[in-house]
């Protein structure tokens, strides 16, 4: 009987992934797990590379004009291989006792909702899951028994400040943010940044997308809105601070006035290792703290000028229902349109708004349980909406230049 503990990884090649993969190899790899299935992107030579270091039973590559690579990068190594959205969605279907779920955007919803079906551990670090499906994605973990924990830095904080406490003793829960690239930027001059200027994080380096989230303060929003609905924390209990050092990840106030705060590297081997171990605490190839190297911490209030995806954050969870899918697919629209240089850095959150408008009064919004086919349509028709709002948003701020 094989006593290995079972681990799937989807979204093994992107940043989270090769964290877990480093984290797996360092516990043992094969010898420790049994890797039920390995997924990525276009990457496929690095894919092939982790599913032969892992001994993977399967490897899946999400676009199916890759397929052929993969299959010959493979060769001889007795990992099957598959390509495509439906792949993944069996990938999933395959039970494996512990999953990280780090597949980016919409596509990570189906495999993540299927991996829960059998009742195992969902290490959960695709945001869109808690923002765009958070009540049917708790609701489904629970009817499995299955547990979910928590990978965003943030919410992993918040995690293991909360253990062995009551929630009804938490009066407020607050996260903290970089500030991004723009933080002492005056306010003015925002509507210039340039992609470049964006995609440069003052603390560290990260993909392009998720730097310019930082940059606006998207990802934060995305955040507020993953704690209200993992936690289930009334909305004007949660907070964001502005913390340029980035070290205190996230604080739980009490209600005898005490305060509960995670420090720790900035390093996500640690939110993914302690999911990865729980309820154990294993060593961890993460930096240690020298607090009297670091002399101080500061935090400050985020100006709802120069962040207001913050604001239109707390409008979603108003809202309710189909809103959080309807804000996130618009996000990533607009986010798409200043990159390819359609529209300002200021733009994005008025494109983003003028969607969520759009939608406001359609049926979905509300506190009902939405089905995951809704969901998944209000994603896609929001998406074609905020391209078309950016276009014309675009044309305009030309023609006044003109």
């Amino acid at each position: 009987m094989d006593e290995r503990r079972s681990v799937s990884v989807f979204g093994s090649t992107g940043s989270i992934g090769e964290s877990t993969f480093d984290l797996l190899m360092r516990q043992g790899g094969p010898r420790a797990y049994r890797t039920v299935a390995l997924t990525g992107g276009r990457n496929v030579a690095r894919l092939a590379e982790m599913a032969r270091a892992l001994q993977a039973e399967l490897a899946v590559t999400a676009h199916e004009d890759c397929l052929r690579p993969l299959q010959a990068a493979l060769a001889g190594s007795g990992v099957e291989v598959a390509a495509g959205a439906q792949a993944l969605a069996e990938a999933a279907d395959r039970p494996a006792g512990w999953v990280m779920s780090a597949i980016v955007g919409a596509a990570g919803l189906v495999p993540g909702f299927r991996a829960l079906a059998h009742g195992g551990t969902l290490a959960l670090a695709n945001k869109e899951s808690l923002v765009t499906a958070g009540p049917l994605l708790m609701e489904t973990a629970r009817k499995a028994k299955a547990r979910i924990l928590p990978v965003d830095s943030e919410h992993s904080a918040i995690f293991q400040s909360l253990l062995s406490e009551e929630m009804t003793s938490v009066e407020r829960v607050i996260l903290t943010a970089s500030g991004g690239a723009f933080r002492d930027w005056p306010v003015e001059r925002l509507v210039a940044a340039t992609v470049a200027e964006a995609s440069t994080h003052p603390n560290w380096a990260m993909g392009q997308r998720i730097t310019i989230d930082s940059a606006s303060m998207f990802n934060k929003a995305l955040e507020l809105i993953e704690t209200r609905e993992f936690f289930g924390i009334d909305p004007d209990r949660i907070e964001v601070l502005v913390h340029p050092e980035s070290l205190v990840h996230a604080l739980v106030a009490f209600c005898d006035g005490g305060m509960i705060g995670h420090l720790g590297a900035p390093d996500m081997r640690h939110a993914i290792g302690y999911a990865l171990n729980w309820p154990d605490r294993t060593p961890l190839p993460v930096a240690r703290l020298d607090l009297a190297r670091v002399g101080s911490l500061t935090f400050r209030a985020p100006d709802p000028l120069r962040y207001p995806a913050l604001a239109l954050a707390r409008q979603v969870m108003d809202k309710g229902g189909l809103a959080g899918a309807v804000f996130n697919a618009a996000k990533e629209a607009a986010l798409d349109a200043f990159i390819e240089g359609q529209i300002c850095f200021t733009d994005m959150a008025g494109v983003v708004e003028t969607v969520l408008e759009d939608f406001s009064g359609r049926t979905g919004f509300g506190p009902a349980l939405a089905p995951l086919e809704a969901v998944l349509a209000a994603d896609s028709e929001a998406r074609a909406r905020a391209r078309s709002v950016a276009e014309r948003t675009g044309d305009k701020r030309w023609k006044s230049r003109a």
